[in-house]
Order: structure tokens, then C-alpha cells, then sequence
């Protein structure tokens, strides 16, 4: 079909679904088993797998005919089939031209492709038996439990990683030897034939409520976002977004922060995300004059910000809302304004970027035309418009989910350029398949740690641990926090790392004065930091391969411009920022002051704001930062050192004005050197002697 400016095909295909590509299912089933005839054969099998895991996802969305335990039991089974064809049990490289490998594998495949389907039929077929003997169990029962544990660990050594499994075969060690642990980490103990089954048959364990959330609400969300990808809906988002930053200062980093927020927030994850907009944004940004890993860093930062912006959020914020019995709406409200702030922080670092590489803005004509754009890609609007507005009146997700869906579906089919053939229903099929197998199998596995903490009474020993270890301090305890996320991040999707870390830490936050939300939504934007930090930043690295720039200098930027990560839980703790139901007065308060501590912080970070900052002048930035994040903990600090008690608001008042003030100054002083002709216009390479003549000018104010 020709472009047209009245068609999607007038829009940036950054998603790469265009029509020359092969069938999704062809393409999936072609990086395991080659282009040959198996991989003919087995894309038929993924395609077949894949329509019958959405198919039943549907069902149960519309009639809601099985009880829960069958719906998680059915979808796990299909989702590990699929885990089992897809991703193959050595690397490649080892394989080829290895026939033995490739035998045993064959034949390791078998056995969990058998044995997946006799753990998942087992439960169901003798449902009213295993009902009558519940603590009673036999042999047969705790043996189908410990090959369920085997097999679900092998699905997640291939689609998550080995870590996890280390991370969950210690835990089940943990509860096999408590009474030889000393301390008071020791315990009772159970016997492997009562973890087995309390892992396998019981309420807390692999189909838990952790794994229900997928099934129930997450599942919906990634046919949304799928369905929004193939129909151009993403190349509309993306359009947009450069549409309304692509004359800023930094124009193209600008829009990449806009167009991964918007797609993030509806594609439910960071890396996704970089290999869905990367390939368009990352291009863009290294032609205006941003640095290989900067661009890969922005990119990563932005798509890792969409996690946490509604209307639709990681995985995690639909798990946050059954853990805490609220309705999901008001995780949306909550969440609204710390997610902006964090976008308009990247915004500000995008900005000092530029502004400190001299880059200029988009040429003319890589500007999308507003008009343009918007004929051919407005109709993209209405679902979401739908969906914001049935989530915030308290419609359940999964209605509202199927709701834009619906919507979405008619709107795409209205028009041209975005109508769907039959073989693209069938690829929205299994794009949405393929996306929920890292997701639903990390949900799985994670159900595990959840019924082993919940066995033992590990949760409650580490908060206490941990509350009595730093006496009370809440700002340390949050470190601690942070400095666990980081560590479980390593080996552990987002996901499972935020269901970790609040059995075992949110107690502990609670315990202290943190109202229960706030210390959920704290370790949810700690549990982020593993798609951007260093030595393990998934999004980062994803990203580093579209900049082709080197993966470790990538994920430092990526850490670097997603420090928002780490200073806004603080604003969440320490300030009324989450309070959107108490006094407007207090909440106005808290976005204004943050927002103030956030710039200075920013500019502390980067050394640099309208031009460079001298040494003593980050410092300063950095202290009134500090004095706004962590107001309480001054005041605390000031009356043991003083014997003087000082109302944290009064830190908090001089911190921002101290804030204000250096920013100011660092306004005027630009405009100052501007008007005299020392600063190098922006888009112009800086020569020797402007760098001279900036470093006269600096000097002058030192």
C-alpha cells in the first residue's frame, strides 16, 4: 500500500511490522529451528499455541467459566508449551554441529513438554479428591509436585534466567534445613514432601495470587499493546511525540523520553519497549550530535520510566492492587504525579545534554507535520481516552482492558491504513503470547518464594531484622532497600524482584511510619533499577546494541539520567507527594518543593545546567537537594548534634529557596555571558577557542 498522508502509512514504522516482514509466528519459531521445514512445521505449532493461550484468555475475560486455580493452571501449562518450542534448552553456538547436545535436548524437550502437561491436567482431572485429602496428601501428590517445581524451573532457567532459579532453589533449601540454621533465622522446617505440595497444591505457592494477577489483568493489557503495535497505533504515539519536542533544544532525546513513556505505559515493558522505539529514536539522536551511549541511556531511562506511568503500569502495579485489596484505580492516582516528575527530570537532563554537547535541534524537515500526524493517527486516541476514563471511575481492569480493545479494534478497522487482514488478527494473537512468557513464568516461579516466606515466617524475622538493625532510621533502611533491589536485579525481572522485596522489606517500611501504598510504590520504583544499573541493565543493553556503543558506558547513562528512580521514593516518604485525597495545599507543597530539589539535583548530578558549574557550586545544589528530600531526617540529625529541635518544614523551606536562587543565578549569568558574546551557539560545533572563552567566563564567576 502506498504511504499517504491520510493513511498509518504516513507515520514512522518504528515498531518494524511492516509488510514485507515474515508472519510473527514464522519469524519466532525461525530463531530456534531455522527457516527450514521444522521451522515451517514449528511455527505452525507456536501460531496454533499462541491463538489457543489469547483464545482462553478471552474466554475467561468474557464468561469467567473455570474457578481460578483451573484458569492459572490452563494458562501456565499453555504459556511453558510455548516456552519449551520457543527457547531451546543450550545455547546455539553449542549445539551446531553437535549431535549429541542436539539429541539431548530433543529429548529434554520431550520430557518437559510431557511432564508439563501431567502436572497441569493433575490438579484438574482429580480436583475433588486432592479437595477431600487437603493435608493429607499421598505420595503421588508431593512427587507431581516436585516435577511441577523441576519443570517450572527449567522454563525459567530459558525465558528469565539462572539466577532466579539459584535465587528460588535457596529458598527452598531454606525451608528444608531451618532447624540447623542458628539465630533467629532458624526454624521449624518442613519436610521436601509438605514443600512440595504446599508449593504445588496450596493457596501461596506456583498458582497463587501471584501468577492470578497475569491471568486475571495483565494478560489484557499485553493484547492492548500488542493490538495498539500492529495496527500503527506506535508509530502514532512515536510520531506525535516529535511532533511536539522536535524544535526544542535536544529535540529528538526529547521525543524519545515522550514516545517511550507513551508506549511504555501501555507495552508493560522497558525492554519492549527499546527494541520497538529504539531503532527510530536512538538513530535520531546520534544524527543531532548526542553521544552513542547517551542516546542508548535516554532511551533506556524513558522506556524504563513507562513501567511506572499510568494508565497502564508493569505488572507489578496490578499484583500491588490485589496485595493490597484497592481497587486499581487508585494505584493510578497515586502514581500520576510522581511519574511525571520523573519524565520532566528527564526532560531536564536531556536539556543540560544538549545544552552541555552544543546539540541543536531536528531539521525541518525531520519534523513530523502536526496535521500530518494527526490525520493519520487521531482515531489512536479514543481507546486510550476510553481506558483512562473507565480505570479512574473504578471499572475493573480487565473490563476496561477488554473495553479499549474493543474500541481500539474498531477504530483501527475504520480506517485504511491501520485495518487488520486475517493474518494480522492471527499475529496479534501471538505477539501477545510471546509477550506474557517472561512475564507469566517470572510470576510463577516468584509464587514459590511467596509460599516458602509465608511457610517459614521469613518475612516477618527479616523486616523486624532490619527495622531494629538501623534503630528506626528510615532513610537508612531505605538504602538498605534500594541496595537489595539493586542486588536482585541482577538475576531477577522487575516484577519478580518488586514481589521479593515487599514480603520481605515491606513490612519493615510499614513498621515505620510509612502508610502501606507508600511503602508498596517505594520498593515498586526501587525494583526498577535493574533495566538501568550497572553491571546488569537489561534495557540498557538492549539499547547499547541499537547504538552500537559500548554496554557497560550505556547503562552507567542509562543509571544516570534515571535517578529519578532513587530521589523521588524519597519525596514518596518524606513528603505529602502521595497523599492525592489529603489537603491540596499540603500536595501543591510537595510537587512544587520536589520539583525544585529535583532540578538542583539534576544539575548537582550533571555538572552542568544553562552552562558548567563550578565545584562549589554542584555542591551547593546537591545540599539544598538534600535538605528538601530529606527534611525529617534533618531535623532528627540537627537536635542530636544541637539539642535544638527545628520543624522540618523550615528545611524544607530553605532548601528550596536555596534551590531557586542557584538556578536563578545560573539564568542570569547565561544571559550575561550570552550577551557578550561567550556562548557558543547551539547546533555549532564548539572550537577551541569557544571552549577558551567559556573557561574565561567560568572563571570570572569562580
Amino acid at each position: 500500500m502506498a504511504k499517504s498522508e491520510t493513511s498509518a502509512g504516513a507515520l514512522p514504522d518504528v515498531d518494524g511490522l511492516g509488510e514485507d516482514a515474515p508472519p510473527f509466528w514464522r519469524k519466532v519459531a525461525a530463531e530456534r529451528w531455522g527457516e527450514g521445514r521444522g521451522g515451517t512445521i514449528m511455527g505452525g505449532v507456536v501460531l496454533l499455541l499462541g491463538i489457543a493461550l489469547t483464545a482462553f484468555q478471552l474466554y475467561i475475560a468474557l464468561r469467567a467459566g473455570l474457578d481460578a486455580r483451573q484458569q492459572r493452571l490452563i494458562h501456565l501449562m499453555l504459556v511453558m508449551l510455548l516456552v519449551f518450542l520457543i527457547m531451546p534448552p543450550f545455547k546455539k553456538g553449542k549445539v551446531d554441529g553437535n549431535p549429541i547436545l542436539l539429541v539431548i535436548g530433543a529429548v529434554i524437550d520431550l520430557l518437559m513438554v510431557v511432564g508439563t502437561v501431567v502436572v497441569s491436567l493433575y490438579p484438574i482431572i482429580f480436583q475433588s479428591e486432592l479437595a477431600r485429602r487437603a493435608g493429607a496428601y499421598t505420595e503421588l501428590d508431593w512427587i507431581m509436585g516436585a516435577v511441577a517445581i523441576v519443570i517450572l524451573l527449567e522454563a525459567t532457567r530459558r525465558s528469565v534466567g539462572l539466577v532466579m532459579v539459584i535465587l528460588v532453589a535457596g529458598f527452598l533449601y531454606y525451608a528444608w534445613i531451618g532447624p540447623m540454621i542458628p539465630g533467629r533465622f532458624g526454624h521449624s522446617g518442613a519436610t521436601y514432601e509438605r514443600i512440595a505440595t504446599h508449593t504445588y497444591l496450596g493457596n501461596d505457592g506456583i498458582y497463587g495470587l501471584t501468577l492470578g494477577v497475569v491471568v486475571t489483568f495483565v494478560f489484557v493489557f499485553i493484547l492492548f499493546g500488542a493490538l495498539l503495535s500492529k495496527t500503527g497505533g506506535g508509530n502514532f504515539f512515536v510520531g506525535l511525540a516529535y511532533v511536539l519536542t522536535g524544535r526544542m533544544v535536544g529535540g529528538p532525546a526529547k521525543g524519545a523520553v515522550l514516545g517511550s513513556a507513551l508506549m511504555g505505559s501501555v507495552s508493560g515493558s522497558a525492554i519492549a519497549n527499546v527494541v520497538t522505539t529504539g531503532p527510530f529514536t536512538i538513530p535520531l539522536m546520534k544524527r543531532v550530535g548526542y553521544k552513542k551511549h547517551d542516546a542508548a541511556g535516554v532511551e533506556a531511562a524513558a522506556s524504563t520510566g513507562g513501567q511506572i506511568l499510568p494508565p497502564i503500569m508493569g505488572a507489578g502495579a496490578f499484583l500491588m492492587a490485589e496485595r493490597l485489596g484497592i481497587p486499581y484505580a487508585d494505584i493510578v492516582k497515586v502514581a500520576i504525579i510522581p511519574a511525571i516528575m520523573y519524565f520532566a527530570l528527564m526532560f531536564l537532563f536531556v536539556d543540560i545534554l544538549a545544552r552541555k554537547h552544543n546539540v541543536g535541534t531536528m531539521k525541518k524537515e525531520d519534523v513530523p507535520a502536526f496535521a500530518i500526524v494527526m490525520r493519520a493517527g487521531w482515531h489512536f486516541l479514543a481507546p486510550l481516552v476510553l481506558l483512562i476514563v473507565l480505570l479512574l471511575n473504578y471499572v475493573p481492569p480487565t473490563q476496561a482492558g477488554l473495553a479499549a480493545c474493543g474500541a481500539l479494534l474498531v477504530v483501527a478497522m475504520l480506517r485504511a491504513g491501520s485495518r487488520l487482514s486475517v493474518q494480522d488478527f492471527l499475529e496479534v494473537f501471538v505477539m501477545a503470547a510471546r509477550s506474557t512468557l517472561p512475564v507469566s513464568v517470572a510470576c510463577a516461579v516468584a509464587g514459590i518464594i511467596v509460599g516458602v516466606v509465608g511457610l517459614t515466617g521469613l518475612g516477618l524475622v527479616f523486616s523486624d531484622v532490619l527495622v531494629n538493625a538501623f534503630a528506626g532510621n528510615l532513610f537508612m533502611t531505605l538504602v538498605m532497600v534500594a541496595l537489595a533491589s539493586l542486588i536482585m536485579g541482577i538475576g531477577l525481572p522487575v516484577t519478580a524482584s518488586y514481589v521479593v522485596l515487599v514480603i520481605l522489606a515491606g513490612p519493615a517500611l510499614e513498621q515505620l511510619g510509612l502508610a502501606l501504598i507508600v511503602a508498596h510504590m517505594i520498593v515498586y520504583w526501587l525494583s526498577q533499577d535493574s533495566n538501568v544499573t550497572p553491571p546488569v541493565a537489561f534495557a540498557a543493553f538492549a539499547a547499547a546494541g541499537i547504538a552500537d556503543s559500548k554496554p557497560m558506558r550505556s547503562g552507567v547513562s542509562a543509571w544516570k539520567f534515571a535517578k529519578g528512580l532513587y530521589l523521588i521514593p524519597l519525596l514518596m516518604a518524606y513528603s505529602a507527594l502521595m497523599e492525592v485525597d489529603g489537603p491540596v495545599l499540603d500536595l501543591v507543597i510537595a510537587i512544587v518543593t520536589g520539583s525544585a530539589a529535583l532540578a538542583a539535583g539534576a544539575i548537582a548530578i550533571e555538572g552542568w545546567f544553562l552552562r558548567r558549574t563550578m565545584i562549589g557550586e554542584r555542591l551547593a545544589f546537591g545540599l539544598s537537594a538534600a535538605l528538601v528530600l530529606i527534611a525529617p531526617e534533618w531535623t532528627g540529625w540537627v537536635e542530636s548534634l544541637l539539642s535544638v529541635h527545628v520543624a522540618s518544614h523550615w528545611f524544607v523551606l530553605a532548601g528550596s529557596v536555596a534551590c531557586t536562587v542557584l538556578i536563578a543565578l545560573q539564568v542570569i549569568n547565561h544571559r550575561r555571558d550570552k550577551a557578550k558574546g561567550l556562548v557558543t551557539p547551539l547546533g555549532r560545533p564548539r572550537t577551541d577557542t569557544d571552549v577558551e572563552t567559556e573557561e574565561k567566563a567560568d572563571r570570572s564567576m569562580a
